[in-house]
């Protein structure tokens, strides 16, 4: 193959435009990689319209990869080999000399390298990436699976699995979405006592489908703290839904040393009041996605219990359709793109 082809974005805003790119090399440290499916995420709008610092154009977007390793670059032999599936996600490989990397804390690495940000994501036929991005795509795992696993299935996965949540104990997901349809599942699957978290009460067969054994209508007469105090509040409520408003509405339904993780990112600042924080011992965090081990366990943990996403495939060439699906929120409930 001397030349491949990227679904691109000429200037901030702009249009989707299908293009050719001359194959390059893989660099030392580096490994090239033929995609396979690529999911189309909300925080690839960030990149389309500049919202980030020192997004450059051309920007080819694409954070949920998967695919099969084309090309070695040096230094990389030992871990990899042709052939190999893969998945590269939000993290896309760190610096290894900031102190967070020193710590060992790559995920919140100063310099982390963000495919469409940093280097030309997924939307594309091939892609370059470090190799410390890269993830093993179990057997079992069809590659338009996998790729959104590698950023929402590791946001929703791990955030559950690094709060203080433990088996039995109650557990709230807020929202259903491209995200929240993933919570729920994992955190049924975890053994958790599973609340799901919506707008209105059509959505309460689909919840448990997913695995809920609760449901709380967001709109209903009783507010949502009210119904998660019902069940004895929660010790983790999962907020994927990127409103403001609607994670606030939830703190008050935590258990005592409850924590709110909070991995929709929501446009407008939370307002919250410090004496209930103060007086029950509870926790606000952020959680970003996660390692490509991160990414890794994720995968082999959904192939075990069975947890899925719900996509729709379309090819690279109707990319813009996908994108504009995605962000006009009728995506039932991850769009995935095909190059080959």
């Amino acid at each position: 193959m001397s030349s491949y082809r990227v679904a691109q974005v000429a200037a901030a805003g702009g249009p989707f435009e299908i293009v050719e790119r001359e194959v390059a090399r893989p660099g030392p440290g580096q490994v090239r990689v033929a995609v396979d499916a690529c999911g189309v995420c909300h925080s690839d709008s960030a990149f389309v319209d500049a919202q980030l610092p020192g997004v450059r154009f051309p920007v080819v977007p694409g954070h949920e990869i998967a695919g099969r390793v084309e090309e070695l670059g040096e230094g990389t032999e030992d871990a990899w080999r042709v052939g190999d599936r893969v998945a590269v996600g939000w993290f896309g490989g760190s610096c290894h000399h900031c102190v967070p990397c020193r710590q060992g804390d790559f995920m919140v690495c100063e310099n982390l390298k963000v495919p469409g940000w940093t280097y030309e994501g997924g939307f594309a036929e091939s892609v370059i990436a470090p190799a410390d991005a890269l993830a093993r795509i179990p057997d079992a795992l069809a590659a338009t699976d996998a790729g959104p696993m590698a950023c929402a299935g590791v946001t929703t996965y791990n955030g559950l699995r690094r709060s203080s949540a433990r088996a039995g104990d109650l557990v709230a997901v807020l929202g259903i979405g491209g995200l929240g349809h993933l919570g729920v599942q994992y955190a049924a699957a975890m053994g958790f006592e599973t609340v799901a978290i919506a707008r209105g009460a059509a959505k309460a067969d689909f919840a448990g489908q997913l695995g809920a054994h609760h449901y709380i209508d967001s709109t209903a007469d009783t507010t949502v703290a009210d119904a998660l105090q019902a069940l004895g509040g929660a010790k983790v409520v999962l907020a994927t839904a990127a409103n403001a408003d609607a994670m606030t509405a939830t703190l008050d339904g935590l258990s005592h040393r409850g924590e709110l993780v909070l991995i929709g990112a929501a446009p407008e600042p939370l307002s919250v009041a410090a004496g209930p924080l103060l007086m029950r011992g509870r926790i606000i965090r952020g959680h970003p996605a996660g390692t490509a081990r991160d990414v890794q366990d994720t995968m082999e943990f959904s192939v075990l219990h069975g947890v899925r996403p719900m996509t729709e495939v379309l090819p690279l060439d109707r990319t813009a359709e996908a994108y504009e699906k995605m962000l006009s929120g009728a995506a039932r409930f991850r769009m995935v793109l095909t190059p080959r």
